[in-house]
């Protein structure tokens, strides 16, 4: 008798190893690669409305460039900015003085910021 290979009794129905490699942590393909150490953007951004010497608050204009002079990507991140600055309004961390949504003029609360330190 002659030997033959034995045959597949199934095919698999998990992804193909193209998919798979696509999916490994750290790969180009999304994802992620472990978070950078260093400071975050929203200490970056309480750090520079706390800086700042304006009286009614520092605008996002303003803010924007502050953290481009501070190394921030904007290129990149700019809508991260947006939404991390809306997310401290909400949790009352910043305090919006003008302007609605992402756009206007920030402050930090003094309340919150005394008893939370970054």
């Amino acid at each position: 008798m002659a030997e033959t290979a034995p045959l597949p009794t199934a095919l698999s129905t998990s992804a193909s190893p193209l998919k798979r490699a696509k999916n490994k942590p750290g790969g180009g393909g999304g994802g992620g690669g472990g978070k950078k150490s260093g400071v975050t953007l929203p200490e970056r951004i309480i750090k520079a409305v706390g800086s700042s010497k304006e009286r009614n608050g520092l605008s996002m204009f303003a803010l924007k460039r502050a953290l481009e002079a501070d190394g921030y990507d904007l290129q990149q991140n700019s809508f991260r900015v947006k939404t991390a600055v809306k997310k401290l309004v909400e949790s009352e961390r910043l305090v919006q003085t003008k302007g609605k949504g992402a756009a206007g003029s920030f402050k930090l609360n003094k309340e919150k910021s005394a008893k939370c330190r970054l």
